[in-house]
């Protein structure tokens, strides 16, 4: 009977953790980022190496190589590699982040600003012009705020 109890216990905890808002979040998050992860390696296959093969000649640099002392480099790997990552990067960049901004800015949002700031007079890093205390040197800035330089 107390083993039921137990069990019954941890279904309950884990129906907990599998139904908080943030574990959602999450899992969508990933399917919807594997997704489009898919969308945007079949753009790269379909338009934009061939695209690149009709500039360069060849779609694929796979079998570039060059040897030193029977060590053999396939520096054409890594062109591959290199190429698909700009590729990839641009999509984001273009298909999503630009078309994201562009549309924030047309609802009338824009970023907040960030916070005024000011050297910290005894290690001179950066610190919020509010602080009372140097996050990295713990100064106490109280007293010499006003010395502080802007």
């Amino acid at each position: 009977m107390e083993v039921v109890n137990k069990s019954k216990g941890v279904l309950k905890e884990f129906r907990s953790f599998a139904l908080r808002g943030n574990a959602l979040d999450l899992a969508v998050g990933v399917v919807i980022g594997a997704a489009f992860a898919a969308l945007v390696n079949s753009a790269v296959k379909t338009l934009f190496t061939p695209l690149i093969a009709a500039v360069f000649g060849k779609a694929d640099f796979s079998q570039l190589t060059f040897t030193i002392h029977r060590s053999v480099f396939y520096y054409g790997q890594f062109i591959n590699t290199l190429i698909s990552f700009f590729c990839i990067a641009a999509v984001v960049f273009f298909f999503v982040v630009k078309p994201k901004s562009a549309l924030l800015h047309r609802m009338g949002w824009e970023p907040p600003e960030e916070p005024a700031k000011a050297s910290c007079p005894a290690c001179l890093s950066d610190i919020p012009m509010k602080a009372s205390r140097c996050p990295a040197c713990t100064t106490d800035l109280e007293a010499d705020w006003a010395a502080v330089p802007a």
